[in-house]
């Protein structure tokens, strides 16, 4: 009699072979200790920051500094960006000196230690920003440029230069665009963030900037999630849009204007741009940016720590 062949199955099990668990990205005004154990990362900012004679960049200068601090202590990596116009009125030395010294620049003060600042009209307006450079130095990226990148995280952060697009040569703007082509190809980062002073679309005094469109359209052609600006003094974020403006949810860019760090208040115009979703005007404050694994958190906090506007959405 011949018995039935039977096979022997052996399973395996190994831990180590499961795919990494995605832990869910707290809200952007989360306590530093629920975004450590996420492992998220967080940047934190603003634009349109020291004006000598008003207390506002002071305010927001020791928001900042207690957010960094918070997370410094609970072991999350965090940095500070700003948004252009760092320095009022005209972005000379002593302006630096005098004005953001005193404030974002105060030595004991954690902001300059992991400052990644954007260049802004106020801060070109003497020889395209030379003390712009010598006040920053390597945080700004190479000299004169105005535009660098780096990593932080799962993410990786585009800073550009909104006044070579104006002002600056045929030549200048194709550098920098073709440079912004090349990083964004050679990224290895699932997710984007992208931030320069003057924003393609605002319902502010200034008003949208057409010519941010070429940038804008390479921005959103190589798939960046994030965009944020300042200029305009008020806050507001607008539905995500492709390369046209156009709403687009599912694989647009997601723009925020945080143009509130000192400067003088300005209002927001009776009819508001195309797309925008929430507007807050009169209030001095930061951009808080939770930074996840395939998502990512925003919210805006006023210099009475008050939240507004907690947002978020998934990279595409």
């Amino acid at each position: 009699m011949r018995l039935a062949a039977h096979a022997l199955v052996i399973v395996f099990t190994c831990a180590a072979c499961k795919p990494p668990e995605h832990k869910t990205t707290p809200p952007a005004h989360a306590p530093a200790a629920q975004v450590a154990s996420s492992g998220a990362r967080v940047m934190v900012g603003v634009g349109d920051i020291a004006e000598c004679g008003d207390g506002g960049d002071e305010e927001t200068a020791i928001l900042v500094d207690s957010l960094l601090k918070a997370d410094s202590a609970a072991g999350v990596t965090s940095i500070a960006f700003t948004l252009g116009d760092n320095a009022y009125p005209a972005g000379l030395d002593r302006d630096y000196v005098r004005c953001f010294g005193p404030s974002w620049g105060d030595p004991n003060k954690r902001i300059m230690k992991v400052l990644r600042p954007a260049i802004g009209n106020h801060d070109s307006q003497s020889s395209r920003g030379a003390a712009y450079y010598r006040y920053f130095g390597e945080r700004a990226g190479p000299p004169s440029k105005g535009f660098y990148s780096y990593d932080i995280g799962d993410w990786h952060a585009v800073v550009l230069n909104s006044e070579i697009p104006i002002f600056y040569s045929r030549l200048d703007r194709a550098r920098q665009e073709q440079w912004l082509i090349k990083d964004l190809r050679s990224s290895n980062k699932l997710c984007t963030v992208a931030y320069f002073h003057r924003p393609r679309f605002s319902s502010g005094a200034h008003g949208s900037s057409p010519a941010m469109q070429g940038l804008w359209k390479i921005l959103a052609e190589h798939g960046v999630d994030l965009v944020l600006n300042g200029h305009d003094h008020h806050y507001e974020r607008f539905l995500p849009m492709n390369a046209a403006g156009v709403l687009d949810t599912l694989n647009g860019m997601e723009q925020i204007i945080a143009g509130t760090g000192g400067g003088g208040m300005t209002g927001i115009r009776k009819n508001v741009a195309k797309n925008s979703e929430v507007q807050i005007q009169g209030h001095w404050g930061i951009l808080i940016v939770t930074l996840g694994n395939g998502d990512y958190r925003t919210s805006f906090l006023d210099v009475n720590r008050r939240v507004w506007d907690p947002s978020g959405r998934k990279c595409h």
